[in-house]
């Protein structure tokens, strides 16, 4: 598996790859699939919505596009990831910015393994994987 993490209009952030490469890791290998690259871009909410904009044809605001380069089993992708909404929902939801963080990660990959979230049903096992995933995380070793 590659990971690589990369900001755009945002000022870094301090991230324990290894901790995440290994939590995303987990989470496509327990999926049946298989690690492939993977690329973190975390960016402006502007960045994120020019994104949303010229390459999806949505005007509003997101925490997260995916841009699927899966083959077969392998999961491999694009993952923009607006800081200035993972910081809103951490407030709207009263999750540490970390736990959000990770949230807005598991869902970008869970979406390349194949999960969707446009209906109810959809949405709730969506969440539940999520929910899953984010407790097997062990947050005081993924702080910096």
């Amino acid at each position: 598996m590659s990971i690589k993490i990369f900001f755009e209009g945002v000022r870094p952030l301090k991230i324990k790859k290894k901790i995440l490469k290994k939590r995303v890791n987990y989470l496509i290998n327990n999926e049946i699939k298989k690690p492939g690259a993977l690329s973190f871009i975390f960016c402006s909410d502007n960045y994120l919505l020019e994104m949303n904009i010229n390459y999806l044809n949505h005007n509003y605001f997101t925490d997260i596009i995916t841009f699927n380069y899966v083959k077969e089993n392998t999961i491999a992708g694009d993952l923009f990831i607006s800081i200035e909404r993972v910081g809103e929902n951490a407030k709207t939801f009263n999750n540490s910015f970390l736990k959000e963080l990770y949230r807005v990660v598991f869902h970008g990959v869970l979406h390349l393994i194949g999960y969707n979230d446009k209906t109810e049903e959809e949405k709730k096992v969506m969440r539940e994987k999520e929910d899953f995933y984010l407790s097997e995380v062990d947050f005081k070793e993924a702080e910096l």
